[in-house]
């Protein structure tokens, strides 16, 4: 079952606190998407891009813009226990 986001905040340094419908929470940095995947670069390139992060309508992505996404399987499996 692909894990669904109930609440996503961009913090600083490029990391974000999600929480999904199950209570799990997590820190998941994206300074290392930032360095290995060329798209990501904008969210440190374009002033403010990081801080709008948003929810898909089927809360399992989280999205910057048509280029810059991520999926709630990655940042479950790969985001840090908060």
């Amino acid at each position: 079952m692909i894990p669904r986001i109930k609440n996503i905040t961009a913090l600083d340094d490029y990391i974000l606190f999600v929480e999904f419908d199950d209570g799990y929470k997590v820190l998941y940095d994206v300074k290392e998407d930032i360095n290995t995947l060329p798209t990501f670069r904008a969210l440190v390139n374009v002033l403010g891009l990081f801080k709008q992060v948003q929810l898909d309508s089927s809360r399992t992505c989280v999205y910057w813009n048509d280029e810059i996404d991520l999926a709630s399987d990655s940042i479950y499996e790969y985001g840090k226990a908060s």
